[in-house]
């Protein structure tokens, strides 16, 4: 007897928060009761094809958001204007942007629910960096955390340390800035985003307010931010850190395109513990267990609480990995299936980026020509 439940509990899907309280944090009890008229907006980079991570803390959030709620826009993006912070050779970059719409079609975003394109598509998207990134100081992306751990420095490090400057690139130190014209360029009402980005949409709404207030305007909303349900997926063979398509060790990181026998192996071989009886979430003292369960309750729909006690009847680690492959190959099936489809198929995937692109820029110009009547370049 399979043991993936038959049935599935059903209950309402969550945005986890842990900073409920923030009137910038927006408190769903259920995706389906985003405010009328909502404008959300999220990208992710052309790393190739997406893992795990990418599809339970971005895509999979994305394609629920724009199915249940009909009154509202959604503008999706491959960011690969960010990805060129990061050196590739161009046939790579090229390739890792087709893999990347492939991944978020096959993943079921529909084209006729959300407006699907490339970054780099809309240059509107640039300009509007070029004025943010004039009204925002250093000291204000010094602060930020991300472009340390992209650099590789300590999280300590400043910028005014010479030895730091030297081996920090420009782009990768200021993107938190086009990011924010990415979010603000759309005059966006929401963003979903992970734990890790909290940080960045924070700089962006401290950037809309200061826009807003140098020009006496009440032109960029202040983004919410929505939390996405799943909590950060950590490496397979290392739960210390964030699952990577970057990491060397590749059976540490799932991908929607895995056979089901790869699927299987990877889960076969994931790090947990030694420790015997009731399973029980603890980042700190189980973490190999607890990333599992953490994938469980994203692929369920269920709490991390509803998923401990849902599998209690597993009697033993085995039970447990053969349990989580078995979830990833059903949700990954298909989805494996079509992608293979949609890669062979360039003409089409061209289509779609150029309608979504001509969809995007449509929106982008409107609102570029007003801001610059705004500030004072037309």
């Amino acid at each position: 007897m399979s043991c993936l439940k038959t049935t599935r509990l059903a209950r309402t899907v969550k945005f986890l928060s842990t900073k409920t309280s923030s009137p910038t944090i927006q408190d769903l009890n259920r995706y389906d009761n985003l405010p009328s008229n909502s404008r959300v907006f999220s990208m992710v980079q052309p790393t190739g094809r997406i893992h795990l991570g990418n599809y339970l803390g971005a895509v999979k959030s994305w394609r629920t958001l724009s199915n249940s709620n009909p009154d509202s826009e959604f503008i999706f993006g491959i960011a690969d204007l960010h990805a060129f912070t990061i050196f590739k050779p161009a046939e790579e970059l090229k390739e890792n942007r087709y893999q990347a719409i492939a991944s978020l079609l096959a993943s079921g975003l529909n084209t006729s629910k959300c407006t699907l394109y490339f970054q780099s598509a809309v240059p509107e998207h640039s300009e509007l960096n070029w004025y943010l990134t004039c009204m925002t100081s250093m000291g204000q992306l010094n602060r930020m955390t991300q472009w340390k751990s992209k650099a590789q420095q300590s999280q300590t490090s400043s910028i005014i340390d010479e030895k730091v400057m030297d081996s920090t690139k420009a782009g990768v130190f200021c993107y938190p800035a086009l990011q924010a014209a990415d979010i603000l360029l759309y005059r966006s009402t929401h963003v979903p985003v992970g734990d890790d980005q909290s940080q960045h949409l924070e700089l962006c709404r401290n950037i809309a307010k200061l826009f807003n207030n140098s020009y006496n305007v009440d032109y960029f909303p202040l983004p919410k931010t929505l939390l996405t349900p799943a909590k950060k997926i950590l490496s397979l063979k290392n739960p210390e850190k964030k699952m990577s398509k970057s990491d060397p060790v590749q059976a540490s990181c799932v991908y929607v395109t895995d056979s089901p026998e790869q699927i299987q192996l990877k889960i076969r071989k994931a790090t947990t513990d030694s420790i015997q009886g009731a399973w029980n979430f603890d980042p700190v003292v189980r973490p190999g267990v607890s990333n599992l369960i953490n994938i469980i309750s994203g692929l369920t729909n269920e709490s991390i609480e509803e998923t401990v006690a849902s599998i209690q009847h597993l009697k033993d680690h085995k039970s447990l990995k053969d349990y989580v492959a078995e979830l990833i190959v059903n949700e990954f099936d298909d989805k494996r299936q079509l992608y293979d489809e949609l890669l062979k198929n360039r003409d089409y995937l061209d289509q779609v980026c150029r309608q979504g692109r001509d969809k995007a820029r449509e929106r982008a110009l409107i609102n570029i020509r007003e801001i610059k009547n705004i500030v004072g370049m037309d």
